[in-house]
């Protein structure tokens, strides 16, 4: 759950930028390219740490179930 809502915090503190500065013609175009580049790295991150988590708890279930 910490994961998903860092997550969800790093987009919603974009789309405050994005909206503070959607007045300035440059200044805008310039935090929308950021809001697209730093949503799809934080998306990628989320589904990459939730993939290691898993594979991690997978493992640690494994080993105390003894199934190697």
């Amino acid at each position: 759950m910490k994961i998903w809502f860092a997550w969800f915090c790093g987009n919603v503190i974009m789309l405050i930028i994005a909206g503070a500065t959607q007045d300035i013609a440059v200044v805008s175009v310039i935090t929308q390219v950021l809001l697209v580049v730093v949503f799809l790295g934080l998306t990628v991150a989320l589904f990459r740490m939730t993939g290691a988590l898993n594979r991690k708890a997978d493992a640690a279930r494994r080993e105390a179930l003894g199934d190697e």
